[in-house]
Order: C-alpha cells, then structure tokens, then sequence
C-alpha cells in the first residue's frame, strides 16, 4: 500500500480548477440572486396593476387611489 504524505504538494492546475469551479459557483448564485429579485418586483407589480384594472372593470369611479397609491 502507497502512503501519502499530507504535506503533498497540489499542482498549480488543480488550484486553478479550484478557483474556477468557485467562481462559477458564484456568478451562478448571483444570478440566481438577480432572477428572485427581479421575480419578486415584477410580482409586485403585476399584483398592482391587476388592483387597479379589477376596480377599473367592475365600473367604480373611485380607483385614482389604487393610481395614486403606485407613485
């Protein structure tokens, strides 16, 4: 049986391949990060503007305050 020494030294292209693999990693959470912001402001959004046509549909006169509300 080989034995190993703890104190090997690890090529420069494992390292690398390291360093890459970790900032994949990253950008992919950033961009997972940006879609769940991005979802959550166009949820919000679309909520909104279904308030404002729901009030506009069913005939009141009222609905400047749902308009008035999103500025």
């Amino acid at each position: 049986m080989a034995r190993t020494n703890r104190w090997t030294v690890i090529p420069e292209t494992i390292r690398e391949q390291d360093a890459n693999r970790q900032t994949t990693a990253l950008a992919g959470l950033a961009v997972a990060l940006f879609l769940v912001v991005v979802s959550f402001y166009l949820v919000k959004h679309l909520h909104h503007t279904e308030a404002i046509e729901d009030c506009l549909l069913s005939g009141r006169s009222n609905c400047d305050i749902l308009v008035s509300a999103a500025q």
